[in-house]
């Protein structure tokens, strides 16, 4: 009987050790997870090609990833990654011709919702493709460029691709085939700084004293201002939003301490049956 009391005690011991750590998991888990969270979006666009001279066209399927630039200011020129790989088994074939040296690829992506801005390109480099092959599409981040003119915010799609030795001269043409379908970008545009202009003229026109208040309250007023509208308006992902949910006290730190406390007790349970015996 002895015997039988010391298996089920020990036994009960086991499983709260196990629940233990089965509780454990979980929080390592969550913070896996945030840290992979890059908050770069993906979506798969479907293309149709031409070729120039040849009436047959080719469907093939694309999946992009563009990254929004992380400030973006009136009058100044900005960059959006464009990352793209073939999807689906799909892959776009060399004309008859081939590919030539010099030849790149142009991507495009459609800007709208913000006056002024409507598109931004770059060209990514190609290597020399022989007839009828698969070309390879860039290994390395294209960056699509534009100079935007008004503030606000807009709405980013992935646009067309095309092939040929210059942008106004391609040699195949991809349009896209689901623009209504794709996945969609937010990107915020900022007034540029004018915190420069007001100090110089209060300098000018206070007293020495009014010129130190001045120094001390306006400046610092408008540059936080202008800092926290880019910052509140800059898109980012959920890493840089703070911590959520996992701020603060976590119950199950709590629910943790009460089990190793009954797991304590029981263990000295046992050591004292184990003892008056």
């Amino acid at each position: 009987m002895g015997v039988a009391l010391r298996v089920r005690s020990v036994l009960s011991v086991t499983v709260l050790a196990v629940g233990l750590v089965l509780l454990l998991q979980p929080v390592g888990a969550a913070v896996t997870e945030v840290r992979q969270d890059s908050g770069v979006l993906t979506g798969i666009v479907e293309y149709q090609c031409t070729t120039t001279g040849s009436a047959e066209k080719q469907d093939i399927k694309v999946e992009v990833a563009l990254t929004m630039p992380t400030t973006a200011t009136t009058g100044e020129q900005m960059s959006i990654g464009w990352q793209g790989t073939y999807a689906e088994g799909t892959g776009l074939k060399a004309p008859a011709t081939g590919l030539t040296t010099g030849t790149g690829l142009y991507a495009y992506a459609s800007i709208s919702e913000l006056p002024g801005l409507t598109s931004a390109t770059g060209v990514g480099t190609l290597t020399t493709v022989a007839a009828n092959q698969v070309i390879p599409l860039p290994t390395v981040s294209v960056s699509l460029k534009t100079t935007p003119s008004n503030a606000g915010t807009a709405t980013v799609r992935p646009a067309a691709l095309n092939f040929g030795t210059a942008a106004n001269a391609p040699s195949i043409e991809c349009e896209v085939q689901n623009r209504t379908a794709l996945t969609t970008y937010p990107l915020t545009v900022t007034a540029a700084d004018q915190t420069g202009t007001e100090p110089e003229t209060d300098t000018g026109t206070e007293t020495d004293t009014d010129t130190e208040s001045d120094a001390g309250t306006e400046p610092e007023t408008d540059t936080g201002t202008d800092g926290n509208g880019k910052v509140q308006q800059t898109p980012s992902g959920p890493a840089a939003t703070g911590g959520g949910g996992e701020r603060g006290p976590d119950g199950r730190v709590f629910l943790l301490t009460g089990s190793l406390l009954i797991l304590t007790a029981a263990t000295g349970l046992l050591l004292r049956r184990r003892a008056w015996r």
